[in-house]
Parts: structure tokens; sequence; C-alpha cells
């Protein structure tokens, strides 16, 4: 081998080196995302790319998939813990069978008003539901706002606890959506979302419940022109990572990462905040009768059937339960 071909041939190894070091370190992250590309979800997802692309100066990067392109909510969440995917955002609902600690925001009136679930999710609450995601290999990285779900109806203001007595309720199939309409004595219906509509407009139900947007967006109001502000379920969502894709970053991307989310919390709040607020305007200049329950503690104190068997059958996390209610 003469010396010319010997230095080409190290070169080469060299320059092959340096691309399989620059492939390895560089990474791409997949995103998962069931909302359309305007959503405030979808919005605060995509600052999240771009702030981690910047501050990483291009040795990360990633794209979001919106609409539920990348499969379902239960098989999105499967393929974050397996690592088939990098990140995505999550209702807190739909990870209760994976994660026991997340199904105590399903618990109506847990939170006493959205302010409050951010306080506590930021902090103590947030750090003790985001362990047990961890152990399930889902790290947390920002809490969302989903907004608070409310009464809406064609009969009456909700202002009390007695109000909802004898009215026609659809809820979603949860059992405890189901006790809780029966703890105030109404008459609970498990329905589909796309038959809630008609079934107000024929008066099969009386009533059923959302967020402000949710029930602008689908002219609910159209058929129910009561719409009180209980504000009983205030579920978060969840910015995530897979765990394996956290563990592969390094110390310094990690920190960039979880920088971001939390930045990007933020940012969906105030999205959702002005979202939430034009919905509202919209069905009052509709004709929508708004009124605001700002006294939620005879609908709490009503819930102590619900929470009794909640506890019941989930011991493990009274203690988590426990920490939310009496931090209020």
């Amino acid at each position: 081998m003469t010396m010319l071909a010997g230095i080409t041939r190290t070169t080469a190894i060299v320059a092959l080196s340096a691309g399989f070091a620059t492939a390895t370190t560089a990474q791409n992250l997949r995103g998962w995302n069931i909302h359309v590309e305007d959503y405030p979800v979808s919005i605060a997802m995509e600052s999240v790319v771009d702030e981690i692309t910047e501050k990483t100066e291009g040795e990360v990067t990633g794209k979001v998939f919106h609409n539920g392109v990348l499969g379902d909510q239960p098989d999105a969440i499967q393929q974050i813990r397996l690592g088939a995917l990098d990140f995505g955002e999550f209702s807190l609902g739909p990870m209760g069978p994976v994660v026991p600690e997340t199904n105590v925001v399903s618990l109506p009136f847990i939170f006493a008003s959205v302010p409050e679930m951010y306080r506590l999710m930021d902090g103590e609450v947030g750090d003790a539901i985001g362990a047990g995601m961890e152990a399930k290999g889902i790290k947390a990285l920002g809490w969302y706002a989903a907004g608070a779900r409310s009464f809406y109806n064609s009969v009456r203001p909700i202002n009390t606890p007695a109000d909802v007595e004898g009215l026609k309720m659809r809820v979603m199939s949860n059992d405890l959506f189901v006790d809780m309409i029966s703890a105030m004595d109404g008459n609970a219906t498990p329905m589909a979302f796309a038959e809630v509509y008609q079934s107000l407009k024929t008066g099969v139900v009386d009533r059923a419940e959302n967020n402000p947007p949710s029930y602008e967006s689908t002219n609910h109001y159209e058929v129910a022109k009561y719409l009180s502000l209980t504000e009983h379920l205030i579920i978060p969502e969840c910015l995530c990572m897979s765990l394996k894709t956290w563990d592969k970053l390094s110390p310094d991307h990690q920190d960039i990462v979880m920088a971001a989310g939390r930045a990007s919390a933020n940012y969906q709040r105030e999205l959702w905040a002005e979202r939430e607020a034009a919905s509202l305007e919209t069905v009052k200049a509709g004709g929508t009768e708004v009124n605001t329950v700002e006294n939620k503690a005879p609908f709490q104190d009503a819930m102590t059937p619900v929470y009794d068997g909640f506890l019941q059958a989930n011991s493990e996390l009274t203690d988590l339960v426990a920490l939310i209610r009496d931090a209020q």
C-alpha cells in the first residue's frame, strides 16, 4: 500500500466515523396529537418543537403528527411507553388504565377551580402523578389545560345540587360520572357524544356537560339554553415524552426539553383561555343564559358517596386524594 493510499483510506474512515457520530447524536422526534392543527394544544406543541430545535442548534428536531394520524389515544400511550413514539399530548382520563395515579383527576369537584388545578399540578400533586407516570415509562414535561366541564340544559339554571334532581343527564361512559349524577338524584344516561344534539332537541335527555368551546362548536347551545359553570370536572392534560427517548438525551438536552415543555404549558393555557372566552361570548350572543356557581361546597359535600366508593376500590390512592383536598 502506498503512503498516498494509506492517507486516503484513513481520511475516509475518519469521515465515515464523523458521519456516524452525527447520525447517532442528532435526534428527530415524532410526536402524537389528536387535535386539528389550529387547536390550542397543537399550536403549543409546535412551539415545543421550534424551541427545542433552536436551543439544541438542530441536534434535536421533531415533527408533530396532528389529527390522530398515528393511532388512537390508548394506542399512542402504549407506543410512548414502548418508545415507538417520542412524545405526545394526552388527557389524563384515558391514561388511568395504565397509570392509576391519573384516575384521581377524574373525581368530580376534586379541583375547586382551574387556577387551583394549575397551582397543584405545577407543584406537589403534579410531581406525585408524574412519578406514577414515570414508573410506567412516561415522562411528564408539562400540564396542559382542557377546560372545565360544566352542566348545560334546556330546563333551568343549576346553582345547587338540588337543581339537578330529576333531570335526565347525558354523561360519558364512566361509572364515576354516572355516580356523580346519581349522588345529586339526577338520572344519568351514558350516550355517544355524536347523539347529544338530537337527544337534547327531542327531549331524550334534558342536560349534558362539557367545556364551553365544545358546547359552542357543536351548536348544543341552540337546544340547551342554560349553561351553569359548575366546573365539576377539571381534567388536565399532559405533554409527555417516552422515558426511553428521554434517557437517550444528554443532560443539557434534557434541560432544554423540560424548559420547552413547561413554557409551552403556560402558552397553551393562555391560548385555551382566549378560546374559552370567545366561545362564551358566542353562546351569550346566541341567547344562552350563563351563570357561575361560586360556592362549590354543597356539590363537593354531595360527592361523599362517590369518593367513598372510589377509595374503597383504590385504597392506594387515598394519600394522593387527601393531598389535593387538603391543599385547597
